[in-house]
């Protein structure tokens, strides 16, 4: 498998940790974001992923799977050791839930594509757009806190002892919010949770700062 993929993206990232908590060994392709104009909007890139953006992931018999939650929902299907989504109905609506507030909810607006929009078409000033992003994240990490909370497990993940596709999709909207500098206190649970996956090595090696296209 081949993953196309840009270091910092949240997306690329929640696809590089479903892979390692797999164990699915695959080729790392990067596709700059910003150099370029953004290496996404090329003709080679746009033929691989027609919506230009990332990731991508292309199968060993070369079709091409694009949205992260649906690479991710791909590979738990066609791989279900270990399963991100709990067997229990009303477990995994809980959970699908959860990872919906991040894919859905926070991370569309706050996407590279809608900062750039506010900034080039809307000429906003960066402390507005600041102001946007963690607006938007404050919205949406105060309502898993809760989720988190009203789950009544004793953790260490989100949704009990084991791993799944909330968390995928939770530690890195929080790398996210670290580096655009988002007070995290009031976020006691994220945060535990955030802790407790990067002792795992599949969460670890997926780190931004660990890929082979790392600034």
């Amino acid at each position: 498998m081949k993953l196309y993929s840009y270091f910092r993206s949240s997306a690329a990232y929640r696809v590089r940790i479903a892979l390692n908590l797999k164990n699915l060994p695959y080729e790392m392709a990067a596709v700059h974001l910003t150099k370029d104009g953004g290496q996404q909007f090329k003709d080679d890139f746009r033929a691989i992923n027609p919506q230009a953006r990332v990731p991508a992931l292309q199968l060993s018999g070369g079709e091409v799977l694009t949205q992260s939650l649906a690479i991710i929902d791909y590979l738990d299907e066609v791989y279900p050791d270990p399963p991100l989504l709990p067997v229990d109905a009303l477990d995994r609506a809980r959970v699908r839930a959860a990872a919906q507030v991040v894919a859905c909810d926070i991370h569309p607006l706050n996407n590279l594509c809608a900062l750039r929009y506010l900034k080039r078409e809307l000429k906003q000033e960066q402390p507005a757009i600041d102001a946007w992003y963690h607006h938007w994240v404050i919205e949406g990490f105060t309502a898993l806190e809760k989720m988190i909370a009203q789950a009544g497990v004793s953790g260490p993940y989100s949704f009990g002892s084991h791993v799944t596709l909330a968390d995928v999709c939770l530690v890195p909207q929080v790398f996210n919010a670290r580096r655009l500098k988002v007070p995290l206190d009031a976020f006691p649970r994220i945060v535990a949770v955030e802790a407790a996956c990067l002792k795992l090595s599949a969460f670890d090696k997926a780190r931004p700062e660990k890929q082979p296209d790392a600034e």
